[in-house]
């Protein structure tokens, strides 16, 4: 039987779908994955800047790189494979089924195609949380804040980030006035765990998964498809090539995800 007409047909009897996202997905709509020897933001490597230390040694330089980021997420737009999948959440729920989507991606590009209730592993581009009261808040402006505008090219010939730190997102609460820090799980730094009772509930509860886009090595989102796979629950993946957690699964769709995604979950 033809393997994609053997997984549409779990997926029509699925009550319960889990959806698995990475930087796959949002890859093909132009976003950098800043994984591998492409991922440089200027002379430093992406995953550097990702940490609560850079933070707090140079806040300044960090704000520019996630301006940039900002920048780039919102001039991109969601591709057919977000579609097909917020599509496909919807006529699920009207048929009253469930399809959670868990992300691990940060640039909301599955809310902006329509999905629902988006888990998202790592925290939003859109959302800052202050470094004193801690409150978290949503903020889409472009640039986040006046010292911004401008900044954040990713020219390696720039050599220094001077923005003073008064100058840069504050927080708006009263009597706060607190530096802002994006709203990002950073290297080094534990999931939110209301964040991640939703995810582990999801994978208990699901009678299908797919894992999209994904290298399977970043945790504990690796560790979600192979749990459920460890079930007997069917499991397909779909990735432009094989990962570390492949072998566990039942499906594997290699490719493009605009291509096989759409196909997997055409009506």
């Amino acid at each position: 039987m033809n393997i994609m007409k053997s997984f549409r047909e779990v997926l029509s009897n699925a009550k319960n779908v889990l959806i698995l996202t990475g930087s796959g997905i949002s890859a093909e709509s132009g976003i950098p994955t800043f994984r591998g020897a492409g991922g440089f933001w200027r002379k430093y490597q992406a995953q550097n800047l990702a940490t609560p230390e850079a933070f707090a040694a140079n806040p300044s330089l960090v704000w520019e790189f996630y301006e940039y980021r900002r920048r780039v997420a919102n001039e991109a737009k969601p591709n057919k494979a977000h579609e097909a999948i917020a599509t496909f959440q919807e006529h699920a729920s009207k048929a009253g089924k469930t399809v959670t989507i868990i992300t691990q991606n940060i640039d909301e590009l599955h809310q902006r195609a329509g999905a629902k209730d988006v888990v998202e592993l790592h925290g939003s581009l859109y959302k800052t949380r202050c470094t004193v009261c801690h409150e978290v808040a949503i903020n889409k402006n472009i640039p986040i804040c006046p010292a911004l505008e401008g900044k954040g090219s990713p020219d390696p010939n720039i050599m220094i980030s001077n923005i003073p730190k008064e100058d840069l997102p504050s927080c708006q609460k009263e009597n706060c006035n607190g530096l802002l820090r994006p709203h990002i799980v950073w290297f080094g730094e534990s999931l939110d765990e209301h964040v991640l009772k939703q995810a582990f509930d999801a994978v208990q509860n699901c009678d299908a998964c797919l894992v999209i886009g994904t290298s399977s090595i970043v945790y504990p989102a690796a560790m979600f498809a192979p749990q459920v796979a460890e079930r007997g629950i069917p499991v397909a993946e779909f990735n432009l090539e094989t990962t570390p957690a492949t072998r566990h699964f039942t499906y594997h769709f290699q490719g493009s995800c605009t291509t096989t995604v759409t196909e997997a979950l055409e009506p």
